[in-house]
């Protein structure tokens, strides 16, 4: 049985066990991959985020999907409409997976657009509490069928050396669907999100950033690290 938007609504708890398992598919593929992303990382000479943007298609294109032949649309990298499965019911899922690349002194952020989260941006920003509403919604209707939206950040860190640039590891974090924001950000006070690196006063897009401590410390295993130096090693942060 395929479950509705009013199910899933009424049960915060499969909301999280869906979210959970498609962060582990995710890893998987990037993980699979991280040998040749650190290969890729070192010879091209592209942008950096270009070449994160390439490495994440690759790496969940070779994974494969069980894929519903639905488009979908957004400001993301990789987007898939899939089913997931589960031993009692299945779920239509909107699948968003966007890629960052940055230098590892920034490692412990990520910087996201509204329009890539279905939450609600709650903190304090030039000493006023701000409530921004994302751009996504809590789930797509496509079709007349519902579809949950889950949004995953594959962040790769890298230091510069002379002229190559040397993949340090990758953060790979699940962000909350916007159903679950009292959970993970009831308040400004309370709150995973950081000021992102826009300026107002020059007409720039509103940014924010995701502290990726702070989310991992209201749920350890939605934030997890791949380390491909000085080897390649990981675990599940449950």
């Amino acid at each position: 049985m395929t479950l509705d938007f009013n199910t899933l609504r009424s049960s915060l708890e499969l909301i999280e066990t869906i979210e959970k398992a498609t962060l582990r598919m995710v890893i998987q593929g990037i993980y699979d991959f991280a040998s040749e992303a650190r290969q890729i990382f070192i010879g091209e000479r592209d942008l950096v985020a270009d070449i994160g943007e390439d490495i994440t298609r690759e790496a969940l294109d070779r994974l494969g999907t069980s894929i519903i032949p639905v488009r979908l649309f957004g400001k993301i990298d990789y987007k898939r409409a899939r089913y997931v499965f589960h031993p009692d019911h299945s779920v239509r899922q909107a699948l968003f997976v966007d890629s960052k690349a940055e230098k590892i002194e920034g490692a412990r952020t990520a910087t996201i657009q509204t329009a890539q989260t279905s939450m609600k941006i709650r903190q304090w920003r030039a000493s006023k509490a701000i409530d921004e509403a994302g751009g996504l919604p809590l789930s797509l209707q496509l079709q007349g069928n519902d579809y949950l939206v889950t949004t995953i950040f594959v962040k790769y860190n890298y230091r510069e050396i002379q002229d190559t640039n040397e993949l340090v590891n990758i953060s790979v974090t699940c962000l909350p669907n916007g159903m679950l924001q009292e959970r993970y950000n009831p308040t400004a006070e309370d709150t995973f999100w950081l000021v992102g690196r826009n300026a107002p006063s020059r007409g720039e897009v509103f940014r924010v950033r995701i502290s990726l401590p702070r989310l991992k410390s209201k749920a350890n295993w939605r934030v997890q690290t791949i380390h491909v130096m000085p080897s390649l090693s990981y675990h599940w942060d449950n």
